[in-house]
């Protein structure tokens, strides 16, 4: 085979020692000679760079062997809209009947409704020449639910359906319109991929929303989907699946996909469900988000996660059988040039060989252990005068760290952050702002302040820790079962002059019957507080006053992610008003820190440097004393001037 001499010919043109710029070294058993497929470890993925560009192979001779990389992908597959679709309603069923436009073979169709709120068990039939009609399946469910989680595709055997005939069961609620389906062609031959377990490393309870943090224990792997695992009987629930990623302002969550779980029982049905979210994209961090929203119900109780991923194949010729070697883990080198592209065709029908890899292990001659050693800890000088205030940092541990700020700096620091600087006596040291998915509650101090001669309006004091706080949400419950009421929520500011203001930051309309008791009331503020204290308000109108209880408020959490050893004595700077965002070079290995094993730095007790200066103090809310206390200092000036260039009395004028 002329393929097979043109790749022996390639290989014996390479030929080098095993490098000393690669941190990692795997030996690699291979069991006979000939064309060799296998499927690379997650360790390999791990230690290796995101496209694979560091991953060399050599045999035991030191000759460097030329390889190919296949990455298995799902065949797209083609969606078409039924034809001569017809809806005909009987009594107890609406039947649906459509043709498939298609001759290749199909294994699922999708429905088309503009109905907001249903569950329907359908009865699905399928037919080759458009006579007798063949059962696919019994009492699958589609539905839509007022939150938006919804599930209106079919799974059928694969076939080449001519015609599909859905029946769908209106015993149990009224028919809904259906307004057209799409019928979706089965793939030529299945994807591969290989089931791991998914390690849940935190848990956040968010209102109305669970976020999971999962440790899939490598990175740049191809994730195909999630499975969640749950004991729950019956729930529907919208999921999404989001990536840390680092951006121009730091790292934020990326959405990578969205999809809806449920378990559903119809009628004397056993139940059925579907918990896995297709996800189908490459994971360049060892950590995916999972956020299930919740909603009113309470959260599900997740007993384990699993995923699927795509197997990466390294394709290559092997002269002898015996140890082979690959080496990983160099960010510089560029990517090797193999003249086997116009083979690929060729080695993807390669069946997977049997082949042995050890562990990696660290290159004895590597000379960059730290994958964070490139990373300076210190940047340029930096005159802190101009700065309000400071907080000493904990640290536990040597390396990549990972500090949270709390509510003293998330409330005297500037609203995006700008102004916080990380510093090492007077040099800084260079960070990355990581602005999080996850909500944490304050529980305030609750007063009720309402106005004994006026029944109409009831008023609620909340009392903040802080004031200045980034809230974003407060929430509530009710203990009176029936109501409807009008809810505003406000700050009470002063101006420059004195003069006390509104200023709204939520509102809404709640209502509450006796089937829906103890529902949360959730009020999403418009922006950043301004005070510590805000009034929530009901117009009551001709009704008695309602009782709530339970308030909480959630916050995001923002994250300071840096390098640094415990003897270092660092300090976090922040309330400066007038200074720009800083730009450090840290952006540009961001991954890297991201990707590392961090550990977890603490805060100390704040410390103010200076009083805040008159221009500073000029918010609203804040400004009222300082403009009167200027005002009164002028206008004493003025009365001075004034009585000394009025004319004194001689005593001749006087009587």
């Amino acid at each position: 085979m002329r393929w097979m001499v043109a790749l022996c010919c390639a290989c014996s043109s390479f030929a080098a020692t095993l490098p000393a710029d690669w941190q990692k070294t795997q030996r690699v058993d291979v069991h006979a000679p000939g064309l060799v497929k296998v499927s690379l470890p997650t360790e390999t993925l791990d230690a290796a760079r995101a496209a694979l560009e560091d991953l060399r192979l050599y045999d035991d001779n030191g000759n460097e062997l030329p390889y190919f990389i296949e990455r298995p992908k799902p065949a797209s597959r083609s969606t078409q809209s039924g034809q001569s679709f017809l809806v005909s309603l009987n009594a107890n069923t609406t039947v649906i009947t459509f043709d498939t436009g298609l001759t290749q073979p199909v294994d699922a169709v999708t429905l088309e409704s503009p109905a907001t709120d249903f569950i329907k068990p359908i009865i699905v039939e399928g037919s080759v020449d458009g006579r007798p009609w063949q059962t696919l399946g019994q009492g699958q469910p589609v539905f839509r639910q007022p939150n938006g989680a919804a599930q209106l595709g079919l799974a059928i055997p694969v076939g080449s359906w001519r015609s599909l005939r859905l029946t769908v069961d209106d015993r149990r609620s009224s028919p809904i319109p259906f307004t057209g389906a799409r019928v979706h062609t089965a793939a030529a031959e299945p994807t591969p991929g290989e089931s791991f377990s998914v390690a849940i490393a935190e848990r956040h309870e968010n209102p109305g929303e669970t976020r999971l943090r999962l440790n899939l224990g490598a990175a740049n792997l191809d994730v195909a989907s999630l499975q969640i695992d749950t004991s729950e009987p019956l729930f529907t629930r919208e999921v999404t699946i989001a990536v840390p990623q680092v951006t121009e302002d730091g790292i934020r969550e990326r959405t990578l996909a969205q999809d809806t779980i449920y378990r559903v029982a119809l009628d004397d049905r056993p139940s059925v469900g579907d918990l896995s979210v297709a996800v189908e994209s490459q994971v360049r961090s060892r950590e995916l988000i999972l956020l299930i929203q919740n909603d009113d119900s309470p959260p599900l109780s997740i007993t384990s996660v699993r995923a699927v991923r795509r197997p990466v194949y390294l394709v290559f010729l092997a002269k002898y059988a015996g140890i082979h070697h690959v080496v990983s883990g160099n960010a510089h080198c560029p990517p090797p040039r193999y003249d086997l592209a116009v083979l690929s065709a060729n080695l993807k029908a390669a069946p997977v060989s049997a082949v042995t890899f050890s562990p990696p292990s660290d290159n004895s001659d590597f000379r960059l252990r730290d994958m964070l050693a490139e990373i300076e800890l210190a940047g340029t000088t930096l005159d802190i005068s101009p700065w309000t205030f400071r907080k000493a940092i904990q640290l536990l541990n040597s390396g990549a760290q990972q500090l949270e700020l709390d509510l003293e700096v998330l409330a005297h620091a500037q609203p995006g952050f700008q102004d916080l600087r990380l510093m090492r006596g007077d040099k800084q040291v260079p960070y990355v702002l990581e602005r999080t998915s996850i909500r944490r509650t304050l529980t305030p101090t609750v007063t009720v302040t309402s106005d004994p001669k006026n029944k109409s309006i009831s008023r609620w004091t909340i009392a903040l820790p802080q004031a200045n706080l980034p809230v974003t949400r407060l929430s509530c419950t009710a203990r009176t079962p029936l109501f409807q009421r009008d809810v505003t929520l406000y700050e009470e500011l002063t101006d420059e002059r004195g003069e006390k203001y509104r200023s709204q930051v939520a509102g809404g309309n709640w209502t509450q019957t006796p089937n829906r008791k103890g529902r949360e009331f959730v009020l999403a503020l418009d922006g950043p507080l301004r005070s510590n204290t805000l009034i929530l308000e009901t117009h009551n109108g001709d009704n008695p006053p309602i009782e709530l209880e339970n308030f909480r408020l959630f916050h995001p959490a923002t994250r300071m992610l840096f390098k640094a050893k415990t003897d270092d004595e660092l300090m976090v700077y922040y309330g400066n008003p007038l200074v720009a965002s800083p730009r450090y070079d840290l952006s540009l290995v961001a991954g890297q820190l991201l990707a590392a094993e961090k550990s977890t730095a603490t805060l100390v007790a704040e410390h103010q440097l200076k009083q805040s200066s008159w221009a500073e103090s000029r918010t609203p809310g804040k400004g009222g004393l300082v403009f009167w206390g200027i005002l009164a200092l002028v206008v004493v000036g003025l009365l001075v001037v004034i009585s000394r260039l009025l004319p004194k009395s001689s005593p001749e004028q006087k009587p």
